[in-house]
């Protein structure tokens, strides 16, 4: 359980006092019996469909159970939050009102840990944290409680191989998330470690061009200013890559990333020196892989429209309202507050432009209707539930009569 006596990274012992708590306030009776009833509820015109694989992932129910025990396992001490546990408001509200206080970071990523004392108690995130900020959090000698997800570990590992081996790290991923910046620092394990970060396609095509000389270094440098390791240099760092990512992204676009930069540093180098100048591992956790995957069958037999619940920071959740617009009209929201019953309108995250947007008539008043539910596996199935009462109440339906006549079926 403990390293040191102030280092816990498998629990604290109180699961079996928390579990009760997690359940009443993250659980939901409602989805508890769409999901024994083949994942659907039918009520009046309306049908829900529900992916098959949506909500907490073991990471995040992980994290959050060890949040909850160190709130239980010390009472008297002061707890601190490096960033947020989960990139979800609901959860990180709830560990505000248990006197758990947050630390965010500065513009550039940095922490800053003056008001932590020896005696107080550190909780890391499930996106895990910087080198530096650990080595830092160490040297306190505080109480930390390391919930770092095991999908995030095992990438880790890979970058910090990749530096031993003399390879640069090319990171698929938000270079201003924080697990983008705690994976991109295992890089700088090694001396003469590095790493660069390419948000999507577009970037990663950049990098394509520069290997094939198309592109001169500055062009790179100005491209990537602020995404890269201390004194990057295109010339030498971008002659041996290996590729990594941010658990959270599409798949679908992190191996396409992966075999385009395969392809740049094969045309190059040529294939006898191809082994010895890149490597690349599937890293997407099998989690965020599931939920993609579920949405994309929902797909097959399309429903009217999808609703997407999860915060709007969240990279996971997004990439799922990504998949499901390209198929049908997306609404992703943050919790069941974003609709509003009474007045019929809905208060959603736009896929392309990212503007949060308040809109009416998104529900047709007659006909039958089938709405699609999915969420980011940071969001709680109270969450999903809360959302279907929300949207059932729009519709003029009593949401426990719903609930009953579902759980009679299920039976």
């Amino acid at each position: 359980m403990s390293e040191n006596g102030n280092y816990y990274r498998r629990g604290l012992g109180l699961k079996a006092e928390v579990k009760p708590v997690l359940k009443k306030e993250y659980g939901s009776a409602v989805i508890e019996a769409m999901k024994a009833s083949d994942y659907r509820l039918e009520v009046g015109r309306l049908t829900f469909r529900l992916a098959r694989s949506l909500g907490f992932c073991y990471g995040v129910d992980r994290a959050v159970e060890y949040a909850y025990e160190t709130c239980r396992k010390f009472p008297d001490r002061r707890i601190w939050l490096v960033g947020e546990i989960i990139h979800n408001p609901l959860v990180n509200s709830q560990l505000e009102s248990m006197g758990v206080t947050f630390l965010y970071p500065d513009e550039d990523g940095d922490f800053d840990f003056a008001p932590v004392e020896p005696a107080d108690v550190v909780i890391l995130p499930a996106f895990g944290v910087s080198i530096d900020a650990f080595q830092r959090l160490r040297d306190l000698d505080c109480v930390l409680i390391d919930t770092t997800c095991g999908s995030v570990l095992h990438v880790w590992k890979r970058v910090e191989s990749y530096a031993r081996d003399g390879f640069t790290s090319l990171v698929h991923g938000k270079y201003r998330h924080e697990e983008t910046r705690a994976t991109s620092s295992q890089a700088l394990r090694y001396e003469g470690g590095s790493f660069l970060i390419v948000r999507d396609m577009d970037e990663a095509l950049l990098i394509c061009d520069f290997i094939r000389g198309d592109r001169d270094a500055a062009e790179i440098r100005s491209a990537f200013e602020g995404k890269t390791s201390e004194g990057f240099d295109p010339e030498t760092h971008l002659q041996r890559i290996g590729v990594a990512n941010q658990t959270t992204m599409l798949a679908t676009e992190s191996l396409e990333i992966a075999r385009v930069v395969g392809e740049a540093i094969r045309d190059r180098w040529g294939e006898d020196e191809f082994p010895d100048r890149f490597r690349s591992f599937d890293t997407i956790c099998s989690a965020t892989q599931d939920r993609q995957d579920a949405v994309l069958e929902l797909m097959q037999d399309r429903p009217d429209l999808m609703v997407v619940v999860g915060g709007y920071n969240s990279s996971n959740t997004t990439n799922l309202a990504r998949i499901c617009a390209q198929h049908v009209p997306t609404y992703h929201i943050e919790a069941d507050g974003s609709i509003d019953p009474e007045r019929g309108v809905i208060s959603h995250r736009q896929v392309d432009t990212g503007d949060v947007v308040e809109e009416s008539g998104w529900l047709p008043e007659e006909g039958t209707l089938e709405i699609g539910l999915t969420a980011g596996a940071s969001t709680p199935d109270s969450l999903i539930g809360r959302t279907v009462r929300a949207i059932l109440e729009t519709f003029g339906e009593d949401p426990e009569l719903a609930l009953a006549a579902s759980t009679t079926v299920a039976r």
